[in-house]
């Protein structure tokens, strides 16, 4: 693979669900192991890198909240999950002579940088993966919201949104079969539609800021190198 990157500076945004595999939650090895390697093919292109981590697949904040629970108390549970899997993902890129680093929103400096924005910036010059964990720190805004923070924070050039399904489509494809995915989008017919590629807050934030937005599955080897390097994968959202 010898195609050179279109994107010098990238955010790629991880699903929690995505590091479970098989298995119905938590890490499997066997994934996290290959999300690393997909990651690290970049990384080998000189392109600087860094990573939001879901915490769906140990716990989602939502779903405690509609069980009865505290919606502040779950939602900090929620981002205390993305701690684990940013913790794991790093061990990972470690393995993959990757040098990373992992910084939290939340302060907790036995196992975490805190977020610092020049310090991230002063990682990713010198070529190391960051790893955002803990959301934005706060509660009430998803781990969609603090990505698209995060790139605009550090000026990536575009938001990779790797995630289980191959794009975003006009109806859900796996209940019909006459779903169309869309190649483009613009940030305003995803409003309009609303459809469900981030929830609102992170789609207008993008959009206010002009952050390109790409889509396509995690699931396909090689795609995340597919997409820094210009091909033609998933669907693409920006400002038309």
């Amino acid at each position: 693979m010898d195609a050179q990157p279109e994107f010098g500076r990238i955010l790629i945004k991880l699903s929690g669900e995505a590091l479970m595999g098989n298995q119905g939650f938590g890490i499997t090895p066997e994934m996290i192991n290959y999300v690393a390697e997909e990651i690290a093919k970049v990384a080998r292109l000189n392109v600087e890198i860094s990573v939001v981590v879901g915490g769906g697949n140990i716990f989602r904040g939502v779903a405690g909240s509609s069980a009865g629970m505290d919606r502040t108390s779950a939602d900090n549970m929620g981002m205390l999950a993305t701690v684990i899997n940013s913790l794991a993902l790093c061990d990972a890129l470690e393995k993959c002579d990757i040098p990373t680093r992992v910084q939290s929103a939340i302060p907790m400096d036995r196992v975490a940088e805190p977020f610092i924005r020049r310090k991230a910036i002063r990682h990713l010059e010198k070529g190391r993966v960051v790893i955002f964990a803990a959301g934005t720190g706060n509660p009430y805004f998803t781990t969609d919201t603090a990505a698209v923070l995060r790139a605009h924070e550090t000026r990536a050039a575009i938001l990779f949104k790797a995630t289980q399904v191959d794009g975003v489509y006009n109806k859900d494809p796996m209940v019909h079969e006459d779903a169309v995915m869309f190649d483009e989008l613009s940030y305003m017919r995803v409003i309009e539609k609303q459809l469900h590629v981030m929830d609102m807050t992170a789609i207008s934030l993008a959009m206010e800021h002009d952050l390109p937005l790409q889509v396509f599955d995690l699931h396909q080897t090689d795609n995340i190198f597919k997409a820094v390097t210009g091909q033609d994968i998933g669907t693409r959202i920006y400002n038309k």
